[in-house]
C-alpha cells in the first residue's frame, strides 16, 4: 500500500506513454519485499518519499528541492551533485537525495555482468533509480545520502574499474557513438578518441577550474548520432576528403526497385515505386547531385557530406577514403545568451592515435578561455562576446573560406592590414588549387 497519498503524479500514469510515476511505485514496492534480502544502507522509504515530496511541489507549484551545498568524494570536485529536500521532518527516505554521475564507456558498451555490478551496488547503496542516459551522456544515479558516497567511490574504482563522471565548472565525460565497432560510415575510431582525451584529461573532468562547463563529443560521421553539433562545447565530426564512392550498378538496382531504399529501415512512410530525381537529387542541399536516366553524376567539390544520399542509397553510395574529422566548437543549449550550434573551426584533421593535432587545438582554446571567459560562460559565449577572429588567433589557424557562414553578412573575419596586402591574395589562391577537381 502507498505510503503517500499521490492523486496529482497517478494522472500521470494514465497517458499512452510509460511513465517516470509507474517506475518509481514499481521500485518502491520492490524494496518493501525485498526478493534478495539486500541490507539497504538508505531508509527503505526513499522512493515512497520521492513520490510525496513530488506530490507536494505539483501542489504547491515549486520544488521543494534545496541546494545541495559542497558535497563529494575527497579529492574530487565533481561526478556528485548534492540535494536536500526542505520537508525531512515529513519525507525522511529523502532528506539526502544526492545523484552520482557515473562515466559511462565508450560508446555506451555494457556487458550483461559489468551491468548487473552496478545496477547490484546502487540497489545495495542507493534507491535503484537511474537515469541511462542523460544528456549529459553519464549513467546517472539518482538519489543517496551523503555516507555512502565514499563508500560507493571505493567500490566503482577498486572493484568495477569505473570513474565518477563530471560535474560543475570542468570537463564533463566525453561521449562518443558507436563509431568503426558497427558503422560502415564512421570516418574515424571515436571510441579510441573518446577514450584517448577522457585519460589525457582526467584533471580537467574532476577538479573544476573552468569558467563554466565544456563538452567533448564524438560523431563518427556527419549523420551526428550523439548529436554533437548542437550539444558540446567541442565537437569532432567524422568527414572525407575524396569523393563519395558510387556503384552505378548497385544505383540502378535502386530503381529498378531490387533494393528497399533507406536500407529498408522502417522510417513510418509507404516509399512507393522509388524516384530517384525525387528522393535523391532534388534533396541533395547544395543541388550537386545530377541523373541523366542511367547515370548518376556528384559534383564533389560542391558536397556538404550531409548524409542524405548515402542513407537514402547505402548500397550504391560511401564514405570517401580520404578519411578524417571537422572539429567544431561553441555549441550549447539556451542557458545565458540562447541555444547555439557549433561554428566550423577546423575543416579537416586527421584522426590518428596519439592524437595530438586534436589535443593542440582543445589546450590552445582552454588557455584563452580561462584567461577571458566570465564566470559560467560557455566557450561559445566568449567566442560571440570577443570574435571568431580572436579565437582564430589563439588558436593558430588560419582564416579560411570556409569559416564564412553567409557571403558578405557574416561579422566573424575582419581582415587585417597586413593579411590584405599580399598574404591574403596567395592564401585563396592556394586554397582554390587544392580543391579544384
Amino acid at each position: 500500500m502507498a505510503k503517500h497519498k499521490t492523486p496529482l503524479l497517478d494522472q500521470l500514469e494514465s497517458g499512452p506513454w510509460p511513465s517516470f510515476v509507474s517506475d518509481i511505485k514499481q521500485e518502491a514496492e520492490h524494496r518493501h519485499a525485498n526478493p534478495d534480502g539486500i541490507e539497504y544502507q538508505i531508509p527503505v522509504d526513499v522512493c515512497d518519499d520521492l513520490l510525496g515530496l513530488l506530490e507536494m511541489s505539483y501542489e504547491d507549484g515549486e520544488t521543494h528541492w534545496k541546494h545541495g551545498g559542497i558535497v563529494g568524494v575527497f579529492g574530487y570536485g565533481g561526478g556528485v551533485i548534492g540535494r536536500y529536500c526542505d520537508q525531512p521532518q515529513k519525507f525522511p527516505g529523502v532528506a539526502h537525495f544526492h545523484t552520482v554521475r557515473v562515466a559511462q564507456p565508450a560508446g555506451k558498451y555494457y556487458s550483461t555482468e559489468y551491468l548487473r555490478k552496478l545496477m547490484d551496488l546502487w540497489d545495495f547503496r542507493g534507491s535503484g533509480l537511474t537515469n541511462m542516459h542523460g544528456a549529459t551522456g553519464d549513467l546517472v544515479w539518482l538519489g543517496t545520502t551523503t555516507p555512502q558516497l565514499e563508500e560507493i567511490f571505493w567500490t566503482l574504482t577498486h572493484d568495477l574499474n569505473t570513474d565518477l563522471g563530471g560535474s560543475g565548472s570542468n570537463l564533463r565525460t566525453p561521449a562518443s557513438c558507436l563509431g568503426q565497432s558497427r558503422c560502415e560510415y564512421a570516418c574515424y575510431d571515436t571510441q579510441s578518441l573518446n577514450y584517448a582525451m577522457t585519460l589525457e584529461y582526467q584533471d580537467e573532468l574532476h577538479r573544476p577550474a573552468f569558467p563554466y562547463k565544456f563538452k567533448f563529443k564524438f560523431d563518427g560521421c556527419p549523420n551526428g548520432c550523439v548529436a554533437s553539433i548542437a550539444r558540446s562545447d567541442f565537437s569532432v565530426i567524422g568527414t572525407w576528403k575524396d569523393d563519395i564512392k558510387i556503384d552505378h550498378d548497385a544505383v540502378m538496382g535502386y530503381v529498378k526497385g531490387e533494393f528497399a531504399p533507406n536500407a529498408g529501415a522502417h522510417s513510418g512512410r509507404d516509399w512507393g515505386k522509388f524516384d530517384i530525381e525525387k528522393e535523391v537529387v532534388a534533396l541533395c542541399p547544395t543541388g550537386c547531385m545530377s541523373w541523366d536516366g542511367s547515370k548518376l553524376s556528384i559534383d564533389n567539390k560542391e558536397c556538404y557530406r550531409c548524409m542524405h544520399c548515402i542513407n537514402t542509397m547505402p548500397r550504391a553510395l560511401h564514405i570517401g577514403d580520404e578519411r578524417g574529422a571537422s572539429i567544431f566548437v561553441g555549441a550549447k543549449a539556451p542557458i545565458l545568451d540562447g541555444a547555439q550550434m557549433g561554428s566550423l573551426l577546423v575543416p579537416f584533421v586527421p584522426v590518428e592515435d596519439p592524437y595530438d593535432e586534436v589535443k593542440e587545438v582543445v589546450e590552445n582554446l582552454w588557455d584563452w578561455w580561462m584567461e577571458e571567459g566570465k564566470n559560467r560562460e560557455r566557450i561559445g559565449e566568449t567566442i560571440r562576446r570577443m570574435s571568431f577572429q580572436k579565437m582564430l588567433e589563439v588558436t593558430g589557424i588560419k582564416a579560411d573560406p570556409r569559416h564564412v557562414q553567409e557571403p558578405r553578412t557574416n561579422p566573424y573575419i575582419f581582415w587585417k592590414e597586413e593579411d590584405v596586402t599580399g598574404g591574403w591574395e596567395r592564401d585563396i589562391n592556394e586554397f582554390r588549387k587544392r580543391h579544384q577537381r
